[in-house]
């Protein structure tokens, strides 16, 4: 999963979080013991950070893709979306963190078949969109999703494609890196 720590990034004009707080639902963040999956005890659902003035740098690094890429519509704000996109600074995969509560909001239009063409036109670059609810991840291809259960930081996505006689698969497996 991203560390959200590893990226510095700026905000797109005009962009700001706002009562957006979903991203501190979505991470961990060791900073304040907070765990993928749990509201941030800092976080003030609906208003904002409660410790915005004092949070962490592993918070004051991190904006969304929404936050810096002024071309994705107001759908894709996370607290209307239900998920926060980020781009992994090792691997350049699309990392999509889903609210738990509602796990499903990615396989919903219009983020299902954006999510669809950003993962065919990732192909040609060796990247991969990759769905997260928690720990557990998804990888979107264009003809089908993978699930490859829980992935840890540990853990590393390879691919290759193989010819078929219906024409070429991407084949998708997780490995454990030690």
């Amino acid at each position: 999963m991203l560390d959200p720590a590893q990226i510095v990034s700026t905000p797109a004009p005009g962009r700001a979080c706002g009562a957006c707080t979903l991203c501190c639902k979505v991470y961990d963040v060791p900073a304040v013991e907070s765990v993928a999956g749990e509201w941030c005890r800092h976080a003030k659902p609906g208003r904002g950070c409660g410790i915005h003035e004092t949070r962490p740098g592993h918070c004051r690094a991190f904006f969304c893709l929404w936050m810096t890429e002024g071309w994705l519509g107001p759908e894709w704000k996370p607290d209307k979306a239900k998920m926060v996109l980020s781009v992994d600074p090792t691997t350049r995969f699309l990392h999509v963190q889903v609210d738990p509560n509602q796990p499903t909001v990615w396989r919903r239009e219009p983020y299902y078949g954006q999510l669809k063409r950003w993962a065919a036109a990732s192909l040609a670059q060796g990247r991969h969109v990759l769905v997260f609810v928690n720990y557990s991840a998804t990888v979107v291809l264009p003809d089908r999703d993978e699930p490859l259960g829980v992935f840890l930081p540990g853990d590393r996505l390879f691919s290759r494609e193989r010819m078929t006689p219906n024409g070429v698969v991407i084949e998708v497996e997780k490995r454990t890196v030690v």
